[in-house]
């Protein structure tokens, strides 16, 4: 199966609370990411679902049932880390076969799981090797393949991938990518890279001090961000905002211009992503500022614009679209891509 249910999950270390009530329901079958900044709980929260860690208040079920009180043995999930954790003495097929072997499986079960795991990972060439012989990819796919012969009802990762390079990383991601596809497992998978996130998600649960502050498919979250702050953490570069006030159906900005609000609460910033802003003569468009600096990236280029009061404002173009630096320009916004924020810092 692997439908998980938390409710009311709390941890708190003494007096110190870090994972703040959450309520998360996540389907059979589907790829969730937790993600957020350094110290956000994010693998603490797994690690919670793992029984890693004792839930404080709150409670665990997987599959309907209440497994809050049962050590990871009993909870029929897999953990995979970021440390590979292989026995260097042993070969591979030894290595994905440990877990089985230690709780008494019959050989044959044994041989026939790993020749298995091993044809989905592409490791049956390499079964009769010791770890030491392997790239950093090919010992994380032994990493994973020592859970898949376990058929655990749900895969837990925690930031498997940031011991890899840039290059193994993309391959690795498209690697795990396929084997949700084929395996159609439930799979929970932490990392701080959002482009992670975003790539392998069915939802992203996007987490902020010990609280979930918005789950979503990433469309939703790139699209439609709850508050300032996953407006900011997801997409790279970050959306830029801005200072506004609220004029009888627009928006003003802060030493700008006016544009069109239609929303029914009262903004104080607006938000708008770099690719969603054209550049023009100065005096067309909802602020004027001078190009401060150029980054050309070969397919796109991004170009830092200082707008005075409203400080910079970083718009992305096709990569041959160049601005020079001291250029005077004027920026537009996409009126259908622009965001609003509440003093409290919520979507309006």
């Amino acid at each position: 199966m692997g439908a998980i249910t938390l409710e009311g999950i709390e941890k708190w270390y003494g007096a110190i609370q870090v994972i703040k009530g959450v309520d998360l329901s996540i389907e059979k079958g589907e790829f969730i990411v937790f993600v957020g900044p350094s110290g956000c709980g994010k693998s603490t929260l797994l690690r919670m679902i793992g029984g890693l860690e004792d839930i404080s208040r709150g409670d665990l079920f997987i599959d309907g049932t209440n497994q809050t009180a049962d050590p990871p043995a009993k909870r029929g999930l897999s953990m995979v880390f970021q440390s590979y954790a292989l026995y260097p003495h042993m070969s591979v097929r030894d290595n994905m076969g440990f877990g089985l072997k230690t709780a008494g499986a019959p050989k044959t079960e044994i041989a026939e799981k790993v020749d298995a795991a091993a044809e989905i990972l592409k490791l049956d060439t390499y079964l009769d090797r010791r770890p030491k012989d392997l790239s950093g990819g090919q010992r994380q796919r032994v990493a994973i393949g020592r859970s898949i012969v376990r058929n655990p009802t749900a895969f837990l990762f925690d930031e498997p991938l940031s011991n890899l390079d840039a290059a193994l990383r993309v391959e690795m991601r498209y690697e795990i990518a396929k084997l949700h596809e084929q395996l159609k497992t439930t799979m929970i998978y932490v990392t701080h890279d959002q482009v992670e996130a975003m790539t392998l998600a069915d939802r992203i649960v996007v987490l902020e001090f010990g609280r979930i502050a918005q789950v979503g498919t990433p469309r939703e979250l790139y699209e439609r961000p709850a508050n300032r702050f996953v407006a900011q953490f997801i997409g790279s570069p970050k959306m830029n905002l801005m200072a506004c006030h609220h004029d009888d159906g627009h928006y003003v900005l802060e030493g700008g211009r006016k544009g069109v609000y239609r929303g029914t609460g009262r903004p104080v910033e607006v938000g708008i992503r770099p690719e969603h802003i054209t550049f023009g003569a100065p005096g067309e468009g909802q602020c004027d500022g001078v190009v401060d600096f150029v980054e050309y990236l070969g397919a796109d280029s991004f170009s830092i614009v200082d707008c005075g009061a409203l400080g910079k404002i970083n718009v992305r173009t096709v990569g041959d679209a160049l601005h020079e630096e001291g250029e005077a320009v004027s920026l537009a916004f996409a009126p259908d891509r622009t965001h609003f924020f509440g003093e409290d810092g919520e979507r309006v």
